[in-house]
């Protein structure tokens, strides 16, 4: 099946000022994101993209523009499944006193159980994103075959939950996986299971390029005969 990289929207204007954004208009990539999201080009052109998915909100769509510009005709695509997690009443607010929350620890220990206020539970949110995946994952190798590769723009903890998915972690388990403001997350999905092959990568991304023979990527990720 397809290459999925995952990349998390260049730093905002949010993270710059602690403030949980959620689905909050208007928010932008400040100047270190804008400058995060001109080398993502840079990063990914020995890639061959099928195509790229966004989230809705803005900053994702900022960090897109660079590589959209540098590919003209590749194509977007928007998917609300993996828009920011729905924080409800938290939206907003600053992350330096949400420490005092007593959800907040639930959030850190145990998010299964945890349901924002007038939010949505953070198992919703890794349901969507997980099948948002899938979805897109069937779609793109139905139109540009197994070996394609293609992008999603999303968020952290919507990245985490999908990574945590493919590594077989519960839910309660994502708190230990991290990804940084336009990092790089790559997953290759087989009919067999998923292999992550690049977490919170910032470097070069060259070596996701399919390999001429369409076999050798998965039988060194899968640690077969022959993989160093």
């Amino acid at each position: 099946m397809a290459t999925l990289i995952l990349v998390r929207h260049g730093r905002s204007t949010a993270n710059t000022a602690g403030l949980l954004a959620g689905w909050t208009p208007g928010v932008s990539l400040d100047e270190r994101g804008t400058a995060q999201a001109a080398a993502l080009p840079t990063r990914l052109a020995a890639v061959p993209l099928a195509a790229v998915v966004s989230s809705p909100l803005d900053r994702c769509r900022q960090t897109l523009q660079p590589l959209l510009d540098a590919r003209p005709g590749l194509p977007l695509h928007t998917d609300d499944r993996i828009g920011e997690c729905h924080y409800g009443d938290w939206t907003g607010r600053k992350l330096a006193e949400l420490t005092d929350e007593p959800l907040m620890t639930a959030v850190q220990q145990h998010p299964s159980s945890v349901t924002f206020p007038g939010g949505e539970s953070m198992r919703a949110m890794q349901a969507r994103a997980v099948d948002a995946v899938r979805e897109w994952n069937a779609r793109i190798e139905a139109e540009h075959g197994e070996d394609a590769v293609y992008v999603m723009c999303s968020h952290g903890d919507i990245i985490k939950s999908v990574v945590a998915d493919a590594l077989g972690l519960h839910l309660d388990l994502f708190q230990r996986i991290h990804v940084d403001p336009c990092s790089l997350t790559a997953i290759r999905y087989t009919g067999l299971r998923p292999f992550l092959v690049r977490l919170g990568d910032t470097g070069d991304l060259g070596s996701l390029a399919p390999r001429e023979n369409g076999n050798g990527a998965d039988a060194a990720v899968g640690g077969g005969a022959g993989a160093p």
